[in-house]
């Protein structure tokens, strides 16, 4: 009987390599001429995470600091997807960025649809937040994989428990 492989797709963010990227971003922005005299926050709140800034063109400097810090420590950017800047009274800009932990019903939808459309010779099962994909060749998985790497998804995927 021949012996069955898989793995999971899947995107969990690295919760210690966000704190690092957000350490350091407020660190360089400390030591920035440009955020001078200008008070810069950014704050984790479980899915989220909330940037303020002095003005519009100091926030879009201190996401353009953060999305590079993310790069550096191995965070996929589509992970992050940022809103819109606001104004609030006292003059303050905000910024709320969502983080994504696991796949949706619809991504695993998604994925599903793609991986059956290749014709590649697997199984996919939705297991949660996760798409478990099955076959008894190793070169199938490894076909899917590079399938899904070259695919233009507009959401952060990994790839785990090979097996």
């Amino acid at each position: 009987m021949a012996k069955e492989h898989s793995f999971d797709i899947v995107y969990k963010i690295d919760e210690q390599e966000l704190s690092n990227a957000i350490n350091q971003t407020l660190k360089e922005a400390s030591t920035r001429y440009d955020f001078k005299g200008s008070p810069v926050e950014i704050e984790k709140q479980k899915d989220e995470i909330h940037l303020s800034a002095g003005d519009e063109m100091k926030m879009k400097a201190l996401i353009d600091i953060f999305q590079s810090k993310l790069v550096k420590r191995g965070i996929n950017l589509k992970a992050i997807k940022f809103g819109e800047i606001e104004k609030n009274i006292s003059g303050k800009v905000k910024c709320k960025a969502k983080i994504q932990n696991g796949l949706t019903q619809d991504q695993c939808k998604k994925l599903n649809k793609l991986i059956k459309d290749s014709k590649i010779k697997v199984q996919t099962r939705v297991q949660g937040d996760s798409v478990r994909v099955v076959s008894k060749s190793i070169d199938d998985l490894q076909a899917v994989i590079k399938f899904l790497k070259e695919q233009d998804l507009d959401f952060a995927i990994s790839f785990d428990n090979y097996k």
